[in-house]
């Protein structure tokens, strides 16, 4: 399976998104290398702002940019804006000032650096702040997809950036729009909703299903706020059991997400798949940490044939 890499697709698009715009300007927390902003600081070096370790200082130069009518990309691992929330709640969100956040190493991407740089409840942080979109997309070319977007978009955005190389999900005629989910697969049986690098593992827990009798819709949630509640209401109406996967604690985020959706509109069974409510520690590998913490694939199966089983005994 081809993979590519989500770090050097953001870090290219993002100089071409500053070649059509010369508005935007990028800021990093001394991370350049890592996050894959050093090819926008050889190309415009004019415009790029290395803060060093003062993350929160970082954040509110953004906003000193973003009010003087530049568009700021603020670059810092995901687990690093923990340090910023003060400035992001008062200062972004609050204010709505068209700050850009991208949280470079997102999820347990950064595997082999342990707790303090995994990020496993920035979703339910983020997405609890008001006016601040989330975004999170599957594959490299989501990310080059969405980028521009979120330049243009008028507001406040946290975007994910895994650290992982992962499975290609998409080609280059995927269509992507803020706020509304992406049928990736139909089915009738259960629906897999994905975000993310669990996308893919959707997919591949979707075909062995089928061979077992079972028929799964696969749904990529990219924006998890606003969330694209009429698709999962239709997904819920059509199939009667949802699973939700993310790489994130099942505790605030996508599945959380989901299930206040599902409770306001269209209530069936849900399972969800994430990490529990623990921290993840080192690994290898990232596979082998997802797996370890209960996102492997067979966790999907299981939570759909749980789900699955759980609707036939509503009838």
């Amino acid at each position: 399976m081809e993979k590519s890499s989500f770090r050097k697709a953001f870090g290219k698009t993002l100089v071409e998104v500053a070649t059509k715009n010369p508005n935007v300007v990028v800021l990093v927390a001394d991370v350049s290398s890592s996050v894959m902003t050093n090819y926008f600081a050889e190309k415009f070096p004019e415009r790029f702002f290395n803060l060093g370790i003062q993350e929160a200082g970082m954040v509110d130069t953004a906003v000193g940019f973003a009010l003087a009518g530049m568009i700021p990309f603020v670059n810092t691992f995901a687990g690093l804006f923990l340090r910023t929330m003060e400035q992001i709640r008062t200062c972004v969100a609050y204010a709505k000032t068209n700050v850009k956040l991208i949280g470079g190493y997102a999820g347990v991407s950064d595997f082999k650096d342990g707790p303090t740089h995994h990020s496993i409840i920035d979703i339910a942080t983020m997405r609890a702040m008001p006016n601040l979109t989330v975004v999170a997309p599957a594959d490299a070319v989501e990310v080059k997809k969405l980028l521009p977007l979120v330049a243009e978009y008028d507001g406040p955005v946290y975007m994910r950036i895994s650290r992982a190389d992962t499975p290609v999900v998409f080609n280059d005629n995927h269509k992507v729009k803020i706020g509304k989910g992406v049928l990736v697969q139909d089915g009738n049986d259960v629906t897999l909703i994905g975000s993310g690098v669990m996308v893919y593992r959707c997919l591949k827990a979707a075909k062995i299903l089928s061979k077992e009798g079972i028929s799964c819709r696969v749904i990529n949630i990219h924006t998890i706020k606003p969330l694209d509640a009429s698709l999962i209401k239709e997904s819920a109406e059509k199939t009667g059991a949802i699973v939700s996967v993310e790489e994130h604690s099942i505790i605030g985020g996508l599945g959380a997400a989901i299930a206040e959706a599902l409770g306001n509109m269209y209530p069936v069974p849900l399972e969800r798949v994430g990490i529990a409510d623990t921290f993840a520690e080192t690994a290898l590998d990232f596979e082998s940490l997802l797996d370890h913490y209960g996102m492997a694939v067979e966790d999907i199966i299981k939570s759909a044939k749980r789900a699955f089983e759980r609707k036939k005994g509503k009838k």
